[in-house]
């Protein structure tokens, strides 16, 4: 059985409050006893209870993170972002996988609940505000993306019209005209990501007095998808001189797909992502992308569960993180 904290005392010839005092680093213990006490600590191998002694002070030191896909680059990425940041605060990190389905959403939302911890960061693709409300969660959340805003919440988004915007008026700029985008509908919230950068897509389209073509609606944002989607776009003789993809997974399978047909890029086709994963700048060629700034974004979080804990104001409300456009090969010809 381990050693607990009056086999430590008895050994020390101590009691368990002079235990305490030296465990929790009381200065005004003598020398002489703390010396006794770390010695028994270390013969007993003796290990606090570090859970209890926090939920004494009201806090655990433990902020969990859930998201849609683990496996899925760009929350690979954020999660490892948060993750380190959250260790450079002393916190601890739990991670867990939602799959964007709304009942695991809500699951999620219970499990933490009924668990110990400091505070959620959410990235939520199916649940609404309301849902939230229901549960009326007794500790810190942080909400990520485009899915709910408002409320008594900390929301940290990237301005996806803008942002798209950008992209589109990048390919423009370069010369296309004749430019597709790739995720379309994606996500039939009104509010959701892919909504916002067809209002983003379509604002760069219609000022440059070019056609909005959102024809190529894949079932999912993957490499497979992108990949099925540049092929139809060869085969069938689309009248595509460049692509906008959704995210990069989209954007490096439909890169894929036109190289196996003989497709150059972007001499004949160019293509520029979303998430600016760091597969982007290892592909042939190197993918041009919208970098949304996923350490400002897990900064932000991170730091704003802590703020709410100390009770400070700028805990909550809305935060738009930055992004920019890494050019790549992808998109400009030498």
């Amino acid at each position: 059985m381990p050693a607990n904290m009056r086999d430590v005392a008895a050994l020390a010839g101590v009691s368990q409050r002079t235990v305490s005092n030296v465990v929790n680093n009381y200065v005004h213990v003598k020398p002489e006893t703390r010396r006794k006490v770390l010695d028994a600590i270390e013969q007993l191998r003796y290990r606090p209870n570090i859970l209890a002694q926090r939920l004494r002070h009201g806090r655990t030191g433990l902020v969990a993170l859930a998201v849609p896909e683990i496996a899925a680059p760009y929350f690979a990425e954020l999660a490892d972002h948060v993750q380190r940041l959250a260790q450079e605060r002393g916190v601890t990190l739990l991670i867990d996988q939602t799959g964007g389905d709304r009942e695991r959403e809500r699951l999620v939302l219970q499990g933490f609940q009924t668990h110990v911890i400091d505070g959620l960061i959410l990235s939520p693709l199916s649940i609404d505000a309301e849902d939230l409300a229901d549960y009326q969660l007794d500790f810190p959340v942080v909400l990520l993306g485009e899915s709910i805003a408002g409320g008594p919440f900390l929301h940290v988004s990237v301005d996806n019209v803008a942002a798209a915007r950008l992209a589109t008026n990048h390919l423009i700029e370069t010369g296309r005209r004749r430019i597709a985008a790739i995720g379309a509908p994606g996500d039939n919230s009104p509010i959701g990501p892919a909504a916002r950068r067809i209002a983003g897509f379509g604002e760069a389209t219609e000022a440059a007095g070019l056609p909005s073509d959102l024809r190529y609606t894949p079932e999912a944002w993957t490499r497979r998808e992108g990949y099925r989607i540049g092929q139809q776009i060869i085969e069938t003789g689309a009248d595509v001189d460049s692509v906008f993809c959704f995210n990069d997974l989209l954007a490096l399978g439909a890169m894929k797909a036109f190289a196996d047909l003989g497709v150059r890029i972007p001499e004949e086709i160019a293509v520029v992502g979303w998430d600016d994963i760091e597969e982007a700048a290892f592909a042939s060629p190197g993918l041009t992308s919208i970098a949304p700034d996923k350490e400002e974004i897990a900064r932000t979080a991170v730091d704003g569960i802590l703020a709410q804990l100390a009770g400070h104001p700028g805990g909550v409300g809305e935060v738009t993180a930055s992004h920019a456009l890494v050019t790549r090969r992808s998109s400009i010809i030498p």
